[in-house]
């Protein structure tokens, strides 16, 4: 049964796919002029997830010369069908794809020439009508992807055939073999007679033009003396936006699908925008762009969201897309190469616990030196587990950009927090729905306390009230009943934790908590204790009571709890007042 609406391309990297499918997308290609002017070889990082795949396929669409008859098709409605720029259709386009190479690092080279093989077979094929005949034959009858495209290049500069190559994931391979294989292996193939850096110097003298985007800067900087042509433009505020949405992107299709009936009444813009913007938005990825333009939503999310808003009728049950959970992999596996020690293992905390940090970004590092501190910050800040979000001097400040990444460093966190002190799941999810659903709050805080205790008993891992937050964090993030928001304002102060119903998935919740945690060192006195204990009543006293707080409760019956953990034993949780 079909629509009459647009659907929604979750998943869907194919430009003319979507197009001739007469799918929703959102506008990009005016950056396409923007990339011609900033130079011919360019080089740009984005997180994963950010629409980098589509960008790409549309960029080889309005370059490629085979489609010039069909631009009108393919483009109109968009941007350059009304300011096309001179090079439009010009090219003769190789498209890479490297996370195509496969991850099997013991046959890698073998399974890259011959990926590179089948994709000068398949130029070959596309451009013939270019070429003398017998073109198709000899690139086919040579054995190697390099003498493949040795040939290609002789063949195209003879015919005076301009060629641009497009590479998505340059990087996707080296770093399974970072990640694996570890740096001695990573090292013989990006550098000296390493074939992928064999295969880079091939690419300067033969392509016209070349734009090449991955995750990270640091194969390009292990290849520089192999290709050493590329303007990075990671950073360039002309292009802050090209990837990604922006709040007004977004609000546009929304509005598209509410006219459109596909979105029930009762749901408005706002109330979509108010939805996913913590967990998906606040993006910024040039340093001038902070506080001038708005900050970006990953785009993969929003589809996500929309996808199942528009066909299911309802905003998904989990906000956080099943799919991206992959990534905390990749982000564990990040942390850990080699060894995971002394200020790396530090900067992981404070990272978690207090949500930012310090430092300055670095366009470029070898692998080698990934983890001395500013890099590995910088490595954080690719892979979008950091973003700007705000300029202190000559530093920036990296802030968690949303409750999505936020969780990948909780479950980091969980993960090692289990590794000390293996904790019943099963047995915690009972008790937050007893939290939840008839307000017998006290299991759920003795539970997570217990745990506290049991984990720091074993192993000095965590000291001081701030580690103390990270670790109740990451436990209270174990259910979908709250949307937890530590550190939000009320009443000129901040309280520690609220956990804010989930109502709109789970209209069943009765109860909602705020926590202020307060701790102690293991020789305080009994006068600290109680004088600590009079500030955090008279503060979440006032929390309660705050006119925004209440607002947000939708219902459910407030209860203030104070918990105050000395050393690393609670010798005090109550509850404060019986909030209504």
């Amino acid at each position: 049964m079909g629509t009459d609406y647009k659907l929604i391309p979750y998943g869907i990297s194919n430009f003319k796919q979507v197009r001739s499918e007469n799918k929703y997308l959102v506008d990009k290609t005016m950056y396409f002029e923007k990339m011609e002017q900033a130079g011919n070889f360019l080089f740009l990082v984005r997180p994963r997830r950010f629409g980098k795949s589509l960008f790409l396929n549309m960029l080889e669409a309005y370059y490629d010369v085979n489609e010039k008859y069909g631009f009108e098709d393919l483009f109109s409605g968009l941007y350059v069908a009304d300011h096309p720029t001179e090079n439009r259709n010009k090219y003769q386009v190789m498209h890479l794809d490297f996370s195509l190479v496969g991850s099997d690092v013991e046959r890698l080279q073998e399974n890259f020439d011959f990926y590179l093989s089948m994709r000068c077979d398949s130029f070959a094929r596309r451009y013939a009508r270019f070429y003398p005949d017998g073109f198709v034959e000899e690139v086919r009858r040579l054995q190697h992807g390099e003498q493949k495209l040795n040939y290609i290049n002789v063949a195209a500069h003879t015919a005076g055939c301009p060629l641009y190559l497009v590479v998505d994931e340059y990087d996707n391979f080296t770093n399974n073999v970072l990640n694996i294989k570890g740096h001695d292996a990573y090292h013989a193939l990006t550098h000296g007679t390493g074939f992928y850096r064999d295969v880079f110097k091939l690419f300067k003298p033969m392509f016209d033009r070349i734009i090449m985007l991955g995750v990270s800067p640091i194969t390009l900087d292990d290849l520089t003396s192999g290709y050493n042509i590329a303007l990075n433009i990671t950073m360039d505020p002309r292009f802050n936006q090209m990837l990604g949405f922006s709040e007004d992107d977004v609000r546009q299709m929304i509005r598209y699908y509410k006219d459109a009936g596909a979105i029930k009444e009762d749901v408005t813009e706002d109330s979509i925008i108010d939805d996913i913007k913590p967990w998906y938005d606040n993006y910024c990825f040039a340093e001038e762009s902070f506080g001038k333009e708005p900050s970006m939503f990953n785009s993969d999310m929003v589809c996500y969201y929309m996808n199942n808003l528009i066909g299911l009728g309802s905003r998904p049950k989990e906000l956080v897309d099943p799919n991206t959970m992959t990534d905390y992999g990749k982000l564990k596996r990040l942390i850990e190469i080699d060894t995971l020690e002394g200020e790396r293992l530090n900067v992981v905390h404070d990272i978690t616990e207090q949500g930012y940090v310090y430092g300055q970004i670095v366009s470029h590092f070898p692998a080698e030196r990934m983890m001395e501190f500013g890099n590995f910050l910088s490595l954080l800040y690719y892979y979008g587990m950091l973003t700007i979000g705000g300029v202190e001097g000559e530093l920036l400040k990296l802030t968690i950009p949303n409750n999505n990444v936020r969780l990948q460093y909780y479950h980091y966190l969980l993960d090692e927090y289990q590794s000390i002190s293996r904790v019943n799941t099963t047995e915690l999810s009972l008790y937050f729905s007893r939290a939840a659903l008839h307000g017998d709050w006290h299991p759920l805080i003795s539970f997570i306390c217990k745990t506290y205790h049991d984990t720091t008993a074993i192993r000095q891992l965590i000291e001081g009230e701030r580690n103390l937050q990270g670790f109740m964090n990451a436990y209270l993030t174990l259910t979908n009943y709250y949307l937890i928001a530590p550190e939000m304002e009320f009443s000129h102060g901040y309280c520690d934790f609220f956990l804010l119903p989930n109502y709109a998935v789970y209209p069943m919740v009765k109860h909602s908590y705020i926590l202020e945690l307060k701790y102690l060192k293991a020789d305080a006195t009994d006068a600290d204790a109680k004088r600590q204990w009079s500030e955090a009543v008279e503060q979440i006293t006032s929390y309660a009571a705050d006119k925004k707080l209440q607002s947000m409760l939708h219902g459910t019956q407030l209860h203030p709890i104070v918990v105050q953990i000395k050393g690393y034993d609670a010798i005090r949780i109550e509850e404060v007042g019986g909030g209504k």
